[in-house]
Formats: structure tokens, sequence, C-alpha cells
């Protein structure tokens, strides 16, 4: 147990979790459009994320790749969807040491606009029946530009909401933050429910499935205006200048902890894309349940998680972020083991409450990491540690996970113990990191 633990979430006694001063209290305008303005940010990440990986396991294959099997053609469409994973890291590093040098503000003004021109681009991509080997070329190189941009944005906006946030309320507002996330999946899962009920199968695999890509550039205009009226964060600016090079200092004094919190995301990151987007896959192909059941029963379990997410962030502000993460993690222990049998059941209700389940144990442990990855690091190296530190754990668990399924069905004969077993193996690996890291629950931002 460490000294942190011992002493309590957020024990008035040490120095560290002495009241900030002057609060940057949630309730001021400042910190207000912080969390509106981040919530757009991941709204249209995990809106385009929630999209691409349903039609990954959908239409993608005989768009992109019809030369190939259907088996290989899927593996080809997940691993493009794993490509924005991959490039997380590089765009987390880059915009982590331009975000700690430069200011939180100025960077996520590009990534925003980045991340939604992408977006946009794949909405216009020609597929392979008009340009060929083209297609699938460009499908790769945009997912990567996309991903390379929300490897800066998810972190960077994480990071605008806690320095703007109250010390006593920085759960909360990670979490309302979040919430952005089941809340554009519902979105766009309800996007694509009714493409499909509307559409017919020619309709939306010819251009209907274009739509969702286009309407990013909503968000984008509405989060550009947001984000624009939302200033530099006190802490950056109480710091400006203190650290010349950041990811030297990185590599120096916090290397491990830089190491755990790629760790610590293992079985939430990897869970959730193989219960969301890899189960739309085993859904649909394998129980053949049709698109829009399956869409929506995703609206389902993505609006229930909602809840989750908030209730997660809430409580760590009362009873600290490793006691929320590990309570978490036990969520998805108990789902995870009779998580393939009562799918195969055929029984949408069944399976709609497994996923679910599943869902909000993730959710869970997500209201409350975005304070637990900003108070594991001091200000100087804060962007480019958490950024590191979540997207190289999405690279390494989240990004092969929908791929390492199919591929770990395929070699047992359609069988899923062995993703069963690698899910365990996730959920021990984040416990044992967790256990690791220091609670650092209210610590001071500005230092």
């Amino acid at each position: 147990m460490t000294v942190s633990e011992l002493e309590g979430p957020a024990g008035a006694s040490r120095p560290d979790t002495a009241p900030e001063g002057p609060e940057a209290g949630s309730g001021t305008p400042t910190a207000r459009r912080a969390v509106v303005s981040g919530a757009l940010g991941s709204a249209l990440e995990w809106f385009d994320f929630s999209v691409y990986g349903a039609l990954s396991a959908t239409v993608f294959p005989q768009l992109f790749f019809p030369d190939l099997a259907p088996g290989t053609a899927l593996l080809a469409s997940f691993a493009t969807f794993g490509v924005g994973l991959v490039a997380r890291p590089l765009g987390g590093l880059v915009f982590g040491l331009l975000g700690d040098r430069l200011g939180r503000r100025n960077v996520l003004m590009f990534t925003l606009l980045l991340m939604g021109a992408a977006s946009v681009l794949i909405g216009l991509l020609p597929t392979y029946a008009t340009v060929g080997m083209v297609a699938p070329v460009a499908l790769v190189a945009l997912r990567f530009l996309q991903g390379f941009a929300l490897g800066g944005e998810h972190t960077g906006s994480q990071l605008m909401v806690m320095e703007h946030s109250s010390s006593r309320r920085r759960g909360v507002a990670g979490a309302l933050m979040s919430v952005g996330s089941p809340i554009s999946q519902v979105l766009a899962t309800l996007t694509l429910t009714g493409l499909a009920a509307w559409l017919t199968e020619d309709q939306f695999t010819g251009w209907g499935w274009r739509i969702p890509f286009l309407m990013s550039v909503a968000l984008i205009a509405v989060g550009y205006y947001i984000r624009h009226r939302v200033e530099e964060t006190p802490a950056f600016l109480a710091n400006e200048g203190k650290s010349e090079q950041p990811a030297r200092g990185l590599l120096r004094q916090h290397r491990k902890t830089v190491m755990l919190l790629v760790l610590a995301w293992a079985a939430p990151g990897a869970l959730y894309y193989i219960t969301v987007t890899f189960a739309i896959s085993y859904l649909t192909g394998q129980l053949g349940f049709d698109k829009s059941s399956t869409f929506g029963l995703m609206v389902v379990a993505n609006s229930i998680s909602i809840g989750a997410s908030l209730l997660g962030g809430w409580s760590s502000d009362r009873i600290g972020r490793k006691r929320v993460l590990f309570t978490g993690l036990a969520v998805l222990l108990a789902f995870l083991v009779p998580f393939f049998l009562i799918l195969d059941t055929g029984n949408w209700w069944l399976a709609a409450l497994t996923i679910t389940g599943a869902l909000c144990g993730v959710q869970f442990m997500t209201g409350c990491q975005g304070a637990f990855y900003a108070e594991a690091l001091p200000t100087p190296v804060r962007y480019t540690g958490s950024a590191l530190g979540l997207t190289c754990g999405n690279m390494l668990f989240a990004a092969p996970a929908p791929l390492l399924a199919t591929w770990l069905m395929q070699i047992s004969g359609n069988g899923t113990l062995l993703i069963t077993a690698y899910g365990l193996l996730t959920i021990l690996i984040s416990a044992v990191a967790i256990r690791l890291l220091p609670d650092r629950t209210g610590r001071r931002l500005d230092a």
C-alpha cells in the first residue's frame, strides 16, 4: 500500500492536495467552456471511431477489399481500424511536446481541424471498384492522419478540463467530458441504424455509409467556435518556460510512471473494442443478427453506460481514483467470463444485458481516467506523459483487439475461449499496474 493511499484520497494534511489557489472552480465560465469544448472534441473523436468500427465490421471488407476471401477481408478491414490507434502514440508525442512548450489551447485548435478534415475526407473517398488499390491505401493514410491528430486531441482536451477544474470536482469534470464518448457512440449508432432501416442494402453500401463522416463538419464548426473562447490553463501559465525539454525530463524522472500508465489501460482499452467492435462482427457474422437489431443493441448499451461514466467520476472524488478503477476491473471480470456463452444463446435481450454490463465497467473506469492520469505527472511534462501513457496503451492493447480476436477465433475453429483468456490477461496487467501507481486524488495541478 502506498503512502498516499494510507493518507486517504484527498487528505488536507498533504501539501500536494492543499486547495489550489486561485481555485479554478468548475463553475466558472472558462471551466464550463473547457468542459464543453473537451466534450465536443471527445464526441467528434468517438463518433467517427464508432462509425468506422461498425463499418469495418460490416461493409468495408466488400468496399475496399473485395478480392480477398471474406475472413481475410474482415482481418484487413480491422487492420485499417487499428492503424488509427497505432498512429496515436506518435501524435501524442508530437502534440504532447508542443502542448507542454506552447500551451494546450494552441495545439488543440489545430488537432480539432486536422481530425475533422481526415474524417470528412474518408466520407469522400472512392472505393476499390472505382480506383482499385488506391482506395485501401488512401483509407489507411487517412486513418493514420486521423489517429495522429487524435493522439494529441484526446489527452489535450482532458488536460484543459482538468487544469481548469476545481481539485474537489476534478473527477466529475472529467466524467462530464468523457460522456461525449458514449453519447456520440449513441448518435453514431442511431445514425447507422436509421440509415440501415431507411436505405436498401445496395444504397447503404453504395453511398449511405458516407453520410456519418460528412456529418462531422457540424461538430468541427461548433467545437472550434467554443474552443476559440477557452483561455489557456492556469497550470500551464504558472509553469510556462520552466521546462524547455519536456521529453528529457519525462525520460529522466517519470519513465516508470509513464510505463505503468501504459499498462493500466490494457483491460479497458482491449475489452472495449472486443465487446463493441468485434462483438458487432460476431453478432452479424457468426450469429446471424441483422444490422438494425445489432446497432439498436449498441444504442441501448452505450446509453446506459453514460450513467456509469458519470458515477465513476463522481465516486472518484469521494473514495479515490484507484478504488474506482479496481471496481471497474471487477465488473469487467464478472461479465467477461460468461460473455460469449451468453451471446451464443442468440437472445437479443441477454446479448444487450451482457454488452451493457461490460461497457459499464469500461465507462466506470473512463469516468476517472482523465483525472487519474493528470494527477500522476507534474505540469511541465503532463501533456507529453499523459498522451504517451494513454495512446501507447491503446496502441498495444486496444488497436489489435478486434484483429487479434478474429485471428484467435479462426485458429481455434470459431471458438472463443482464447479471446476470453486474452481478456483475462489484460485485466491482470491493468490490476498490477494500477496497484503500483500512487493515488494522488485531489493533488495540486499548478506544480
